[in-house]
């Protein structure tokens, strides 16, 4: 995606310019730039480090997050990198003592067609399939950009770095991480609490020994905390996962602090680790921004909210923000929304992410299983500014406004394969009702479907049920709020 450069503009000498400054080339970031690539929003994604992340962290992949990856024309390739999550096989002095079921077992249905369980993707190989389609986009990473100083006023953005030209843009997404640069310039402060107060370690090896059918776990002994080695799919890497007991512990992450670890705390011999690829340690924290938004400025991803990544909550709702963010920006960009728009980012993703940090912080301490309340594929943005739901008398269990939209397959037409791409979709469910003909929404009709109901639904470009009505009366007010209807979209590929 092209950028201009110019000698000024609106005041800042030598600028790069652009209408979304994006910081953090994390999945946050990525899937921001993927999804305004695609809709014609010029974007520029910048990264403080020299390559993007390089190990497994957050490593499932929810079956929420699976149908915007879906939408955003990386699910094949996602598949194709990742495998269904081992059995957890418990060890005790070097001799197998049965299954351990990591998640409680759910099954995929017409309406939920990924609801078969987690996805296990190395983060890096997420990031590096997300910035591959970025590309085949035309968008790019600027990396070795550290970020320094953040500006802003009635017309957009000042960002200055380390090295290389300041940026200007009409609109800014901190995505760069629990310790953003960009939060702590704009004063935001992270209000929470430490989920355990010993720190974790976290690094992809390879290891002899082991056999890569089985999530291996060696519970806590002696004093120690528990270790588990997962073997990642289509690699030849594990991931490891060993806690402390001791506060005041200071993980070794050198091959050699590893070998010690592994060989204390299983049956496995120095040895046997032949290679630590990368490492990490953390003290799992569950802590959320006061507000996601200063101006012209969003904050996305763990720049808004850090959690333990017991239950794999993090990375997913993540994602997602980028995913409700994405298309509001290019409605105020490119398709004459009003700006009031953006502030409904704010108002449905705060408090999902505060009910995803309580989840992960229940999983974590073994209040919550993993299962179907891990997949989020319950959540929505009920009650909410853009949903509109004019029926009434609506029996428990019915679909409505705000609600994620089901997929499903009725008269030889599939909702997913209707809903994907950067458009709204005006589906009409078990009516000929008249509806309005709205630019910059596909018109699609279907018979009575019991995920439906019946009536009249707007789907949003991310997938939720903006309004729904058992006629289209009342549509073309909804349709001014979010832009629809205005000057002609400028759509990308």
């Amino acid at each position: 995606m092209k950028l201009n450069s110019v000698k000024e503009m609106d005041g800042v000498p030598d600028a790069t310019t652009t209408d979304v400054l994006i910081v953090g080339a994390g999945p946050t970031g990525l899937t921001l730039a993927l999804d305004l690539a695609r809709r014609g929003v010029r974007a520029l994604v910048v990264e403080r480090s020299a390559a993007l992340f390089p190990g497994s962290r957050g490593k499932g992949i929810q079956p929420r997050t699976m149908e915007v990856f879906d939408d955003l024309g990386v699910l094949d390739a996602i598949r194709a990198a990742g495998g269904v999550y081992p059995v957890g096989m418990v060890w005790q002095d070097g001799r197998r003592q049965g299954e351990h079921r990591m998640f409680d077992e759910t099954e995929a249905t017409e309406a939920e067609p990924y609801a078969g369980g987690p996805w296990m993707v190395p983060q890096w190989r997420t990031q590096s399939i997300l910035a591959a389609r970025l590309a085949e986009l035309g968008g790019s990473v600027a990396f070795g950009r550290e970020l320094v100083g953040v500006e802003q006023d009635t017309d957009g953005v000042t960002a200055r770095f380390g090295s290389g030209a300041p940026v200007r843009a009409r609109w800014a997404v901190a995505a760069d991480g629990g310790r953003s640069a960009v939060r702590r310039a704009l004063g935001i402060a992270m209000t929470g609490e430490t989920v355990d107060p010993a720190p974790t370690l976290v690094a992809d090896i390879r290891v002899t020994g082991l056999d890569r059918d089985n999530w291996h776990v060696f519970p806590p002994a002696g004093g120690e905390g528990f270790l588990a080695i997962c073997p990642l799919p289509h690699t030849r890497d594990f991931q490891l996962m060993g806690n402390f007991t001791d506060p005041a512990t200071q993980p070794d992450l050198s091959l050699d602090g590893i070998r010690k670890l592994v060989a204390t705390r299983t049956h496995l011999a120095p040895d046997d680790v032949t290679e630590v690829r990368w490492a990490s340690d953390f003290r799992p924290r569950a802590a959320m921004a006061d507000r996601f938004r200063e101006g012209r400025v969003f904050l996305a991803g763990d720049a808004a909210h850090v959690h333990s990544p017991a239950g794999g909550q993090g990375l997913n709702t993540s994602v997602q923000d980028a995913y409700n963010l994405g298309w509001k920006l290019a409605a105020v960009l490119r398709e004459g929304a009003p700006t009031a728009l953006l502030d409904s980012y704010e108002e449905e993703r705060l408090p999902v992410a505060a009910r995803m940090l309580g989840l992960s912080t229940g999983v974590h301490r073994g209040e919550v299983r993993r299962g179907a309340a891990t997949q989020q594929l319950g959540l929505g943005y009920r009650g909410t500014a853009l949903a509109v739901e004019t029926r009434t008398d609506l029996p428990e269990g019915t679909l409505r406004a705000g609600d994620r939209a089901p997929d499903g397959i009725r008269a030889g037409v599939r909702l997913f394969d209707a809903f994907r791409g950067p458009h709204w979709t005006l589906l009409t469910v078990g009516t000929d009702t008249g509806v309005p003909d709205l630019p910059g929404a596909r018109t699609v009709r279907i018979p009575a479907y019991e995920a439906y109901g019946s009536g009249v639904f707007l789907v949003r470009p991310d997938a939720h049920v903006g309004w729904a009505g058992r006629t289209a009366h009342g549509l073309a007010e909804y349709a001014a709020l979010v832009g629809l209807g205005g000057p002609a979209r400028q759509t990308g590929r």
